[in-house]
């Protein structure tokens, strides 16, 4: 591999690393990037569909046992005829993926073919509302349309725009966002086949787009029940993989079963929340001080302001953590709290004696998502470094669970009793557990394990390095005995989240490859599907795409069994 094409590696060995501050990230930029009018322009460009499969040019060498589809989803479009949308998060679906086979990578892509597609293109407009971009009636319609439309929007009918996940039910796999729709595409032409309702199997409003998996292919995932459903509660919800009778084959979610709900603390701003853990016996679910004003929601047409709005950090309030068992549905009735913070991402979660000891990703404030909107990706580099100075890192935290306690324990006591952390959990006068977090690593989003380490104690996570902005600029893998993290890196070059697949027979819990869609800010460079070694985190081979490559969110790796 030539020297022109290889990304840079880095072996950082202190412990918890802090996030580069703002101003020195920058100095560390390069020249070419701070001189870039709008080097974000890549993130809110419209993209344009590769519907055939185009070869890529292979650099390095592929494991000859990788073969399968990486199969990715994100914003691709955000302009239809005079209109744009406000918000990065309101784009168009653009599914895109990538297939080895045989030492070869084919690239190709399409757009999500939703209700939201179709009615936006046909209209040459936007008129289906996003999380940040409020669509109105057409304003050559008459008084008596317009007020219809208002009517109808009086319990807001969400998009089925699934830009977030490409996830799994049964055999089938959907591309997903955090609303009652999803719709079912075709991992292999990327046709979208059919929008499903979950509604018509579970009363929910919403849904996230990161389901867990067990090692026998069921899905776990939660929902909102927020309007029109009663007082608003959480949802938790099981499909089996296997939805077969009489040997027809039926979608999966046909056999979706119920396992339990549990009431949001506050009828009128329930938590907001994006994902969850689960152990091999319990579901996790943090109901943050991230919450949704559902008055707000429920008026947001009115008032002409977007759903984005409509959710707020209470710094002054607490997080409360519920512990569910996954196979009775029965709520731990334990109270676990712990300070204010906002959370998007889980990367893992596992039992050890006696204790449920869950990692995820924290922020000291909700400014992520400000940060997201167009106008502001706007700005040049230096205004928009300048801008989000204060902005706060990301940090990966754990948290300790001890599941029994002794009724004789005393006040004040702390109860965990692992060795190998200092997060506490320290008994409360009223019998709850106050818990503190240990932080683990600063400065990294979009976590990835090896998932056949799902629910069970693991040593390495993955994620994408944010430091002067809230948009990636590295990859990193972290090990948690050791505190040290190694760090891939190409100046060019926004990577995506890292994917771990593991390598066949696999003995240790690093066997395995990262894959990583690469958008290269160099208009001379190709965009590229990045290839490294996981357990030396080395760059063993790129495949560059001559198309137009979009930056995505999230993913699965789907391998092949057939050969």
């Amino acid at each position: 591999m030539s020297n022109e094409h290889a990304g840079t590696r880095t072996h950082i060995t202190s412990d918890v690393i802090p996030a580069v501050c703002v101003c020195c990230a920058a100095m560390e930029m390069s020249s070419e990037q701070i001189q870039e009018p709008c080097m974000l322009s890549f993130f809110w460009r419209d993209r344009s569909e590769t519907p055939e499969p185009l070869k890529a040019d292979v650099s390095g060498s592929i494991p000859t046992w990788l073969q399968g589809t990486l199969l990715r989803n994100g914003p691709g479009l955000f302009s239809v005829g005079d209109t744009s949308y406000r918000h990065w998060f309101d784009g168009m679906s653009l599914i895109h993926s990538f297939t080895f086979k045989d030492g070869d990578i084919f690239y190709k892509s399409k757009f999500l073919k939703s209700e939201t597609f179709k009615k936006n293109t046909a209209a040459k407009r936007i008129i289906v509302t996003e999380f940040g971009t409020m669509a109105y009636p057409d304003p050559c319609k008459n008084i008596f349309a317009k007020t219809f439309s208002y009517l109808l929007n009086a319990i807001p009918d969400f998009t089925d725009n699934n830009l977030i996940n490409i996830i799994k039910y049964g055999e089938d796999y959907y591309a997903s966002s955090e609303v009652n729709y999803i719709n079912q595409v075709d991992p292999l032409t990327l046709d979208t086949l059919g929008r499903t309702n979950y509604r018509n199997h579970i009363a929910l409003n919403l849904a996230t787009a990161h389901p867990h998996y067990d090692d026998d292919g069921n899905a776990y995932n939660m929902g909102s029940a927020i309007i029109g459903l009663g007082r608003p509660k959480c949802v938790i919800f099981k499909v089996p993989a296997n939805a077969s009778e009489n040997g027809m084959r039926k979608p999966a979610l046909t056999n979706l079963e119920k396992i339990c709900s549990i009431p949001f603390r506050s009828t009128l701003y329930p938590s907001y929340f994006h994902s969850f853990g689960m152990t091999e016996n319990y579901i996790i679910f943090v109901e943050q001080a991230f919450k949704l004003d559902t008055l707000k929601l429920a008026t947001a047409y009115f008032r002409n302001v977007n759903w984005g709005s409509c959710l707020k950090f209470d710094k002054d309030d607490v997080t409360v953590i519920h512990l569910v068992n996954r196979k009775t549905g029965k709520v731990l009735c334990t109270t676990y709290y712990a300070d204010a913070f906002v959370f998007f991402h889980h990367i893992n979660a596992y039992e050890e004696d006696g204790h449920v000891v869950f990692d995820l990703i924290t922020y000291k404030d909700s400014n992520l998502y400000d940060m997201f909107y167009i106008k502001n990706m706007q700005k040049d580099s230096d205004k928009f470094i300048e801008t989000n100075k204060d902005f706060s890192p990301p940090s990966c935290q754990r948290f300790v669970l001890p599941i029994n306690i002794d009724k004789e324990t005393p006040p004040d006591t702390n109860l965990v009793k692992l060795q190998d952390t200092t997060a506490t959990a320290v008994l409360r006068q009223d019998g709850s557990l106050y818990c503190t977090h240990e932080t683990l690593f600063d400065g990294l989003e979009l976590p990835g394990i090896n998932y056949k380490y799902n629910t069970k104690k693991y040593r390495y996570f993955y994620g994408s390095r944010v430091e002067w902005s809230p948009y990636p600029n590295k990859l990193a893998k972290v090990d948690i005995v050791t505190r040290k993290h190694i760090e891939w890196v190409d100046k060019d070059g926004y990577p995506s989240e890292p994917v771990f697949v593991a390598s066949p027979n696999a003995v240790e819990e690093d066997d395995g490859v990262i894959l990583s869609s690469v958008v290269s800010l160099n208009p001379k460079k190709p965009p590229f599907l990045l290839v490294l070694d996981a357990k030396s985190f080395t760059e063993i081979a790129r495949a560059s795409i001559n198309a137009s490559v979009h930056m995505d969110l999230h993913g699965l790796f789907i391998r092949d069994t057939s050969t």
